[in-house]
C-alpha cells in the first residue's frame, strides 16, 4: 500500500487512516474513485444516524457587506463535536448558502445544489460531515434578513 497516497487522500478527504486504505484499495489506487467512494460511504454512515437525538450545537451569525443576514441553528448529539473545526465550518457554509440562496424551509435549503460543489445538495453535504464526525448533524432553523425586505 502506498503511503503517500493514503496521506495524500486523508488529507483531502479527512477520512480515517482505514477509511482511506479501503477506499484505494477497493478502487484500485485511484485517487479520485476512492474520493468516491469515501463520499458514498460518508453519505451512508450519516443516514443511519439520522434518528439520534440532537442536543447540543451551535447558532452560526453571518452578515454580507452589512446588508443580508443570517441565524442558524445547526444541532449535533455533543458539545465535542459542535467545537470542532469540520462542524464550525459546516455551520458557517449553511450560512452562506441560505444568504445566497434565500430557502424559505428547512426541507427547501436540504433540496439546493450546494453553492460551492453543484454536484452534492446540501442534505449530502450535510451527511458527509456526518459520517465523518460521527454523529447525527441537523438544521434545527434558520432566519435570513435581507436590508429593505420585509
Amino acid at each position: 500500500m502506498n503511503l503517500d497516497l493514503i496521506k495524500k487522500l486523508r488529507e483531502e478527504t479527512g477520512a480515517g487512516i482505514a477509511d482511506c486504505k479501503e477506499a484505494l484499495s477497493r478502487s484500485g489506487n485511484d485517487l479520485e474513485k476512492a474520493k468516491e467512494y469515501l463520499k458514498k460511504k460518508g453519505f451512508e454512515k450519516g443516514n443511519q444516524k439520522a434518528d439520534r437525538e440532537v442536543k447540543a450545537g451551535v447558532v452560526d451569525v453571518y452578515s454580507h457587506n452589512g446588508k443580508v443576514g443570517v441565524l442558524v441553528e445547526l444541532l449535533c448529539e455533543t458539545d465535542f463535536v459542535a467545537r470542532t473545526d469540520d462542524f464550525k465550518n459546516l455551520s458557517h457554509e449553511l450560512s452562506l448558502q441560505i444568504a445566497s440562496m434565500n430557502p424559505s424551509s428547512v426541507e427547501q435549503l436540504l433540496a439546493q445544489e450546494y453553492i460551492r460543489d453543484n454536484s452534492l445538495t446540501v442534505d449530502q453535504l450535510i451527511k458527509s460531515v456526518s459520517g465523518k464526525l460521527g454523529e447525527n448533524i441537523q438544521i434545527g432553523r434558520f432566519e435570513r434578513i435581507a436590508l429593505g425586505e420585509s
